[in-house]
C-alpha cells in the first residue's frame, strides 16, 4: 500500500503514469514534460495559461525547470516497480499457500487464481485483465474510477465522472477501445512509412558499403598497378643506365688501347734514339778522322719525332646515347602501359567564334581580351554579346585531357560548351545556361558555374594552370589546379547529349592559353 501511495504521488495527473522528464509549474504541481507542453499548447491564443491540476492562471506561459532530485526519486521508484512487476503475481486470497494469479480485477484491485476467479465471477460483473500489481494507472487519480474514455482534445484517458462533471465536460471523447483502434491504425500506417524509410536507408547503406568495397578494390588494383609500373621503370632505368655506362666504358677502353699502343711505339722510338745518341757521342770522342768521316750511320739527317695524338672521350656521343635511352624509356612506358595517346589533331581556337573584343594568337592557342573592338565579319558562329571563343575540335565520345594556362589579371572562364549554345543575348554567356560548364574567377573569387548556379571555392594559392578531364560516356567533367600538390577543384556530373568544345570567356585584360596537346585516356 505504501508503494501504491508513493506511486500516486509520483504520477502525472494528465497521463496517470510515472513522470517522464518531470517538469514543475510555479504553483508546485508536477507533470510529464510532453503532457504539460501539449496542455499548454492547447491554451495558446486564449490569453491565459492555467495549471491542469489547480487551474491557477498566468498571463504568460509558465517557465519550466526540471527538479533533478525528484526526477532521481522517480527513476529509482520506476526501477523498483519494474522489478516487482517482473516477479510472479500471486492470488490475493490464497494467504496460507500462495498460488499464482490468472486474472486481476480492476474494481476490486485484487488478483485471483482459477479457484477464486470462478467464485468472483459468480457474484460480480467486473472488468478483468492480465495479472498485475499496478492498478493505479488503470483508474482516474481524481475520481478513483475506471478509465473508460479518451479525450482527443487533451490526449488523456478519462473516467465517466471526468466526462460528466470534470474539466473535460463538453470535450469530444470516445471509448478507449475505439481510440485504441484509431491509434493502432495510425501506428500501423506510421510503421509502414518507417519500414519503407528503413528499407530505403538499408539500401543506401548497402550501396555505400558496396561503393566502399569497390573503392578499396580499385585502390588495391591501382596501388599494385603503380607499384608494378615503378618497378618496371626502375628496371628499365637500370637497363638504360647500363647502356649509357657501357658506352662510356667502350670509349674509355678505346682511349686506353690507343694510349697503350702509341706508348709502345714511342718507347721503341725512344730506345732507337738513345742508341743513336750513344753512337754519336762515341764518334765525338774518337781521334781517328778517317773512322769518324767514313761512318755512315750518323749521316741520317734530322731525326724527327713522330707526331702522335689520342682522341678524348666523345661527350656529345655520350649525351646522345643518354638522350636516346631516356626517349626509349618514355616510349616503352607509353607503349607498354598505354595510359594515354595523343590525339591526331591539336585543340585549337576557332576564330569564326571569337567575339569582336577577343584577340587570338597566330597559332590559335592563346586568347586575350582586347581593349579595342576589332572589325570582324558577321558570322552565325560568332559570339556577339560577350568576349568568348570556342575550340574548333569537339568531343562526342571517349575520355580526354588537356591543360590551360591563365593570366594573373582580369576575369576569365575556362569551360566546355555545346555547339548549340546561343551566340547572342544573355543566354549566350558561358555558365549562365544549361549548355556550358565553367570554372571561373570574378573579383578575385574562384568558383564553378552551370545553368546560372554558382558555387564559390576557397583556394590557398592563385590558379595559374588548369587541367581539364572529360569522360563523355560517364558524364564527368573535372577541373584540377596544377600546383604542388595538384588539387581537385570540382567535378560536374551529367548526361552529355552533344559534342563538347573547349570555351573561354575573357574580361578586363584576361588571357588564356592552351599549353598542351589533347590526350585520349585509355578506357
Amino acid at each position: 500500500m505504501a508503494s501504491a501511495a508513493l506511486g500516486d504521488e509520483l504520477s502525472c495527473s494528465i497521463c496517470l503514469n510515472l513522470y517522464t522528464e518531470l517538469e514543475p509549474l510555479r504553483c508546485g504541481h508536477n507533470f510529464c514534460r510532453d503532457c504539460i507542453v501539449t496542455a499548454l499548447d492547447t491554451q495558446e491564443g486564449s490569453g491565459v495559461y492555467s495549471c491542469p491540476e489547480c487551474t491557477m492562471e498566468d498571463v504568460e506561459r509558465p517557465p519550466m525547470k526540471k527538479k533533478r532530485k525528484l526526477c532521481n526519486i522517480v527513476e529509482k521508484f520506476r526501477s523498483t516497480q519494474q522489478k516487482e512487476e517482473k516477479s510472479e503475481i500471486l492470488c490475493t486470497y490464497c494467504v496460507d499457500s500462495p498460488v499464482g494469479a490468472v486474472k486481476s480485477c480492476l474494481q476490486c484491485e485484487n488478483s485471483m487464481c482459477d479457484k477464486h476467479l470462478t467464485a468472483h465471477n459468480k457474484t460480480m460483473d467486473h472488468v478483468l485483465m492480465e495479472p498485475t500489481s499496478s492498478f493505479r494507472s488503470k483508474k482516474c487519480s481524481i475520481h478513483k474510477k475506471l478509465l473508460e474514455y479518451y479525450c482527443s482534445e487533451d490526449a488523456v484517458c478519462l473516467c465517466v465522472s471526468c466526462c460528466l462533471v470534470g474539466k473535460h465536460k463538453g470535450h469530444e471523447v470516445e471509448l478507449l477501445e475505439e481510440a485504441l483502434e484509431k491509434k493502432k491504425e495510425k501506428l500501423r500506417n506510421f510503421r509502414e512509412k518507417l519500414t519503407t524509410s528503413k528499407e530505403t536507408t538499408e539500401k543506401k547503406i548497402l550501396n555505400l558499403q558496396d561503393q566502399k568495397r569497390k573503392a578499396q578494390e580499385k585502390a588495391d588494383d591501382e596501388k599494385k598497378r603503380v607499384t608494378d609500373l615503378y618497378e618496371d621503370i626502375r628496371r628499365q632505368l637500370e637497363v638504360q643506365e647500363q647502356r649509357v655506362q657501357s658506352e662510356i666504358s667502350r670509349q674509355e677502353e678505346e682511349v686506353s688501347f690507343s694510349v697503350t699502343h702509341l706508348t709502345k711505339q714511342l718507347e721503341i722510338q725512344k730506345d732507337e734514339l738513345s742508341r743513336k745518341i750513344g753512337h754519336i757521342e762515341k764518334l765525338c770522342n774518337m781521334t781517328d778522322p778517317i773512322s769518324v768521316l767514313q761512318d755512315q750511320e750518323s749521316d741520317t739527317g734530322d731525326q724527327n719525332v713522330e707526331e702522335s695524338s689520342v682522341h678524348d672521350l666523345d661527350d656529345f656521343m655520350i649525351s646522345l646515347v643518354l638522350h636516346k635511352s631516356i626517349t626509349d624509356l618514355i616510349t616503352n612506358m607509353q607503349l607498354k602501359n598505354n595510359l594515354y595517346t595523343q590525339d591526331g589533331t591539336d585543340l585549337l581556337l576557332d576564330k569564326k567564334t571569337a567575339g569582336d573584343f577577343v584577340a587570338l594568337s597566330d597559332d590559335l592557342r592563346t586568347a586575350s581580351k582586347s581593349e579595342t573592338e576589332m572589325v570582324k565579319p558577321e558570322l552565325p558562329q560568332r559570339f556577339t554579346e560577350y568576349s568568348q571563343v570556342m575550340s574548333i575540335k569537339g568531343f562526342s565520345h571517349g575520355r580526354h585531357y588537356w591543360e590551360v594556362e591563365v593570366g594573373d589579371c582580369g576575369f576569365w572562364d575556362v569551360a566546355v560548351c555545346y555547339p548549340s549554345i546561343e551566340r547572342d543575348g544573355d543566354e549566350s554567356c558561358i555558365g549562365y545556361n544549361n549548355k556550358s560548364w565553367s570554372f571561373c574567377i570574378d573579383e578575385n573569387e574562384y568558383g564553378y558555374l552551370h545553368d546560372s548556379q554558382y558555387q564559390k571555392i576557397n583556394l590557398k594559392s592563385p590558379v595559374k594552370r588548369l587541367g581539364i578531364y572529360l569522360d563523355y560516356e560517364d558524364g564527368r567533367l573535372s577541373f584540377y589546379q596544377l600546383s604542388d600538390p595538384i588539387r581537385h577543384l570540382h567535378t560536374f556530373t551529367t548526361t552529355f547529349t552533344e559534342p563538347l568544345h573547349a570555351a573561354f570567356y575573357l574580361n578586363k585584360g584576361a588571357w588564356v592559353k592552351l599549353v598542351s596537346p589533347v590526350f585520349s585516356i585509355k578506357q
